[in-house]
């Protein structure tokens, strides 16, 4: 990643924290103070999704181009994503507890992240299982493909056809249409940007490390 990006990242990521802690935020009934994890919840699925629309960019890539550097990026920016999914998991779960009095409810979006994790989870099992490169590479390149579009089903269509108590699903409107104010869009902004470009700069490091090693076995063979 380019050093202005770095910088960038940095930035508002120390935005994120400190404006998330002390920027005047809405009082709402049930929410009340909780609100703030909008800056952290939101912005970890948001970089999930960024960093799986990458692997899924370099999945198809590989099999036009047959270039094992290219699934290991798919695989790290999957990899990637899956943490920050976890992370949206737990930040959600922790919001829940406070607002719907459960740290898990049955809700359509709950359980199609969950479901998700589950779909990628499996897609390293699957790389865990195959020991020739390119077909594994082969194998796990469509099943990202496979595996993102059940992401879109779970996330993004199911929770529009069903109720839902996530805002701006099942009929309930969007966090922006009713208290996502001045102040907290100063923050939620540069959240969004400071944790997507953070899940980038991590694979990006995952991608360089993998290189390395890689070098080093081939030296040492």
């Amino acid at each position: 990643m380019k050093l202005w990006l770095k910088i960038i990242c940095i930035a508002f990521l120390f935005i994120t924290i400190i404006g998330g802690l002390l920027v005047p935020v809405p009082r709402l009934a049930i929410l009340h103070e909780t609100i703030r994890n909008l800056f952290f919840h939101v912005p970890m699925w948001f970089s999930m999704i960024a960093v799986l629309v990458a692997s899924l960019f370099y999945s198809f890539k590989f099999l036009s181009k047959n270039d094992l550097d290219l699934d290991v990026k798919a695989e790290e920016f999957a990899r990637v994503g899956i943490v920050f999914g976890i992370l949206g998991l737990l930040t959600g779960s922790l919001w829940a507890k406070y607002t719907w009095g459960a740290w898990w409810t049955n809700d359509v979006k709950l359980n199609g992240a969950a479901a998700t994790m589950l779909v990628y989870f499996a897609y390293f099992l699957l790389r865990n299982s195959i020991d020739d490169e390119q077909k594994r590479a082969r194998i796990s390149a469509v099943y990202s493909i496979f595996a993102f579009a059940l992401m879109t089903v779970f996330i993004f269509i199911l929770p529009r056809l069903t109720d839902s108590l996530h805002p701006g699903n099942g009929g309930n409107p969007a966090f922006a249409k009713y208290d996502l104010d001045s102040n907290m869009r100063l923050v939620f902004y540069p959240a969004v940007i400071g944790w997507s470009l953070l899940a980038f700069w991590i694979a990006d490091i995952r991608i360089r490390l993998h290189k390395i090693n890689n070098q080093i076995e081939e030296s040492q063979s």
